[in-house]
């Protein structure tokens, strides 16, 4: 399926600024994320996910270290990874608990993980592992402007260190998340959030 994203500008080319974009605004002011249990099928196209990667990876990198890197999970890969799990899951001390949240992986035709990989340098771990983070976000924000439903979820198999094994994730990464992407069934509703004010405050010196 074709999708409407531009292509990436050539290296060296000027970028727009100082434009306003009216329709961004509105996805930010009204994005929320949708249940894992309401996402179904269709997945993004093998395009409209090279896209949305592409998309991913424009966020601040610090010095174009890159300190993240993707693993798709799909099809009969994810229900694979899926059944494995399970297996480990039954081995944990809170196995049931462990076992009852992998409906979250299975349900969505689609997860991205987002790796978090430090490199050694100047640039602190934790700003590179923020690095990682936006990747996730700016995921969501491109599924959901697409049409899709996304989640950004961890879980205990992002920690456990059987897990990332099976992942193939080296000791110098971290699953920074795992971006659930389908249709959604049910159309999300507003949740609370904070208030601005109460979190918010003027430094003076």
């Amino acid at each position: 399926m074709p999708t409407n994203v531009p292509a990436a500008p050539e290296f060296g080319q000027p970028t727009p600024f100082g434009e306003i974009h009216p329709d961004t605004l509105a996805l930010l002011a009204k994005r929320r994320s949708s249940s894992p249990q309401h996402l179904a099928a269709p997945a993004p196209s093998a395009e409209q996910l090279n896209d949305l990667l592409r998309l991913a990876a424009r966020v601040p990198d610090h010095g174009k270290l890159f300190p993240w890197r993707f693993i798709v999970v799909q099809g009969e890969a994810k229900a694979a990874l899926a059944e494995r799990l399970e297996a480990l899951a039954k081995e944990r001390p809170d196995a049931d608990k462990a076992g009852s949240v992998l409906f979250k992986l299975k349900t969505p035709p689609l997860a991205v993980l987002v790796v978090s990989r430090v490199v050694e340098g100047h640039i602190p771990a934790w700003e590179q592992q923020l690095s990682a983070g936006a990747c996730c976000q700016t995921l969501v924000l491109a599924a959901t402007a697409m049409g899709y439903g996304a989640n950004w979820i961890t879980d205990w198999y992002s920690y456990d260190p059987r897990a990332t094994a099976l992942l193939g994730i080296a000791s110098n990464e971290q699953i920074a998340g795992v971006v659930l992407i389908g249709t959604p069934t049910e159309v999300p509703l507003e949740r609370v959030r904070p208030d601005i004010e109460a979190i918010t405050s003027v430094w003076k010196p």
